[in-house]
């Protein structure tokens, strides 16, 4: 019964695209604005382009070499494939969200000069739907396509999909994430502060540069994280099942996760109505109606649909039948926890904390520092209780592939998510054209309220992708210790009392500090770079700080491109090659230390450093 149902997830994703590209359609018939907004808007297109088609150069060739290795290590040329599939996939994803959002961004400043507050909203999150759309679409079409061909005679090589999308993600999330940074802080520091220019202003060599940062590290950066715990999750089911017993229950539950996936982004769909109906109310009331919506819809369907697919007990193990329902349970403390978090994250870069951090300012720079320090360590505690309560819940209702199912709960509804996320970018930028092109302060008040919405709904994404990635990566894990045997032939058992796997786990406990390292090194070279050509152009160009004379934009994004792709390499290596390394090398047991040690010392440091952040950038904004 499950074969003839195999063709769905698929062919939904197209559908999805169609949905993506008619929302596309629709954006563009909005006026794009007079000459000078035009202008602005194609320099940080032209950027924007510029610096994906040479990520992609140097991905290009990195990726090929990983397929190379994956095909002649004995993984086969099935394997080879997923990963080539799930890289394009990923990439494909970010490129028509990066190209939608720099399109939408001079027409959601236009909309709030010509048309207010609504239109100006509703063009803004449509410009972040594509993303969201896209991002959920060819996950279906590439990991649905595969466990179609491929899952009947090759089950496993499906898993080089995650692979193949967390090469992308890594390149484009250090990347961007290099470029938006440098950007910024370099534009920040000389403009705002040396030559005391309000942000944004035209004259500022460096603006046009963040705010193609804003694009290249908050939609395509973050849309391929997404995409690849998105799938990793579904990955992960799949694997768990596969070592199920009893053939009816095995081929139901590998397909669930796909079947629940393309439910989920029928829901995104609705999600995207419910935001755009209620786009007359505030943007935080828009925004958060048609986030908590769209999960509301898809629990409501998951629970038809696991009642249809799955039999009323289900042999997990030798021994273990669950029950139905307890999928479906398990499904729900996935879902749930996911609107938790995301509301967690709201309240510590939104609320309360941000007004704490803007008062401590009056009291110096010092004081604000310790107050976003204290603000963002503190909210690591409740996401990490959730993200322990469904793992714990999850467990006990339906083993460990409870864990990867919860993390599918979490991540089904990715299209309003990710649209919500890539929403941020697109109001700042909106910002950024209504400074630069000299809109009336009406039009700024606007943009300022869409833009400080924004920000919260990037740190909203970030917890929750971050939240999501913790549950994908630890039904990962689970479904390598289910699926790999010992030199012994025994199963594998993780144990804190073998020396060998603390090993691993303090090794996988540094390597996300390592990583952080070595990035925010290359932020504060980059920086310091972008400082420098900044000075020299208020100083060498005549009338520049005047506004008679044009800066030369294009050397400053020129500088963050090349700085972002040359220091993006090492860390890349080393996230790749540290597993085999410590596998082949100290064996299973180290390996799956090491994976658990970074798996926690990443959740911890991403949930401090997001929030932290995001309440630091709200704080600013507040007097």
């Amino acid at each position: 019964m499950i074969e003839s149902y195999l063709y769905l997830p698929p062919l939904l994703g197209i559908f999805g695209l169609l949905v993506a590209l008619a929302i596309y359609i629709i954006v563009s018939r909005y006026p794009a604005g007079n000459e000078a907004v035009t202008k602005i808007g194609d320099q940080i297109h032209s950027g924007a382009m510029t610096f994906m088609r040479k990520e992609y150069s140097y991905l290009v060739p990195f990726a090929a070499v990983v397929i190379a290795i994956v095909y002649i290590s004995g993984l086969g040329l099935y394997t080879a494939i997923a990963v080539f599939v799930g890289a394009l996939s990923s990439a494909i994803a970010g490129w028509l969200g990066m190209y939608s959002a720099t399109k939408a961004n001079v027409r959601t400043a236009t909309a709030a000069s010509e048309s207010g507050s609504e239109t100006a909203l509703s063009i803004a999150f449509y410009g972040g739907s594509i993303m969201g759309l896209c991002v959920a679409s060819l996950g279906l079409i590439g990991l649905g396509g595969l466990f179609y061909f491929i899952s009947a005679d090759h089950p496993h090589s499906i898993e080089g999909f995650g692979m193949g999308a967390s090469i992308v993600a890594l390149f484009s999330r250090i990347g961007g994430g290099i470029f938006t940074k440098s950007a910024d802080v370099g534009a920040d520091l000389v403009g705002k502060l040396e030559a005391g220019i309000p942000e944004d202003d035209p004259r500022n060599p460096g603006v046009i540069a963040d705010n193609v940062g804003d694009n290249v590290g908050d939609i395509a950066g973050m849309g391929s994280d997404i995409f690849e715990s998105y799938c990793g999750s579904m990955i992960a089911c799949i694997a768990i099942a596969g070592t199920f017993t009893v053939v009816a229950d095995k081929s139901a539950m590998m397909f669930l996760p796909l079947a629940l996936a393309s439910i989920g982004l029928m829901a995104s769909m609705i999600g995207i109505i419910i935001v755009r109906v209620f786009s007359s109310l505030s943007p935080a009331s828009a925004l958060r109606t048609g986030t908590i919506g769209a999960p509301i819809v898809f629990i409501a369907a998951a629970y038809f649909l696991i009642n249809a697919l799955l039999s009323d007990a289900i042999t997990i193990a030798p021994g273990h039948v669950v029950a139905q329902i307890n999928v479906w349970l398990a499904v729900l403390t996935g879902a749930v926890g996911g609107i938790a978090i995301g509301l967690i994250t709201e309240y510590y870069t939104g609320s309360t904390p941000v007004v704490k951090i803007a008062e401590s300012a009056q009291t110096g720079p010092a004081t604000v520092m310790i107050t976003g320090l204290s603000v963002g360590m503190q909210s690591v505690v409740l996401p990490i209780g959730i993200i322990a309560i469904i793992i714990y819940l999850s467990t006990e209702l339906s083993g460990i592939y409870g864990v990867g199912i919860a993390a599918v709960g979490m991540l089904s509804t990715v299209g309003i998510t990710m649209a919500i996320d890539a929403y941020g970018p697109v109001a700042d930028n909106a910002g950024g054209i209504a400074e630069m092109a000299g809109m009336p302060p009406e039009t700024r008040k606007i943009t300022d309220e869409l833009d400080e919405q924004g920000n919260t709904t990037a740190a909203i994404g970030k917890g929750f992708a971050i939240g999501a990635a913790a549950l994908a990566a630890l039904a990962i894990i689970s479904a390598f210790v289910a699926t790999v045997p010992t030199e012994s032939g025994e199963p594998l058992v993780l144990l804190l009392s073998e020396p060998i796997v603390l090993v691993g786990m303090f090794i996988g406990g540094a390597i996300p500090f390592l990583v952080a390292s070595i990035t925010m090194t290359a932020v504060g070279d980059a920086a310091f770079e972008m400082i420098n050509e900044i000075r020299r152009q208020f100083k060498e160009i005549p009338g520049l700080l005047e506004g008679t004379a044009e800066p030369d934009t294009e050397k400053c994004v020129d500088i963050a491109t090349t700085a972002a792709l040359k220091k993006m390499l090492l860390p890349g290596v080393i996230a790749v090659g540290a597993p085999p390394l410590i596998g082949l090398t100290l064996g299973a047991e180290a390996l799956g230390g090491m994976l658990a040690g970074g798996l926690l010392s990443c959740v911890l440091m991403a949930l401090f450093m997001a929030n932290a952040g995001g309440a630091w950038d709200n704080a600013k904004k507040i007097y």
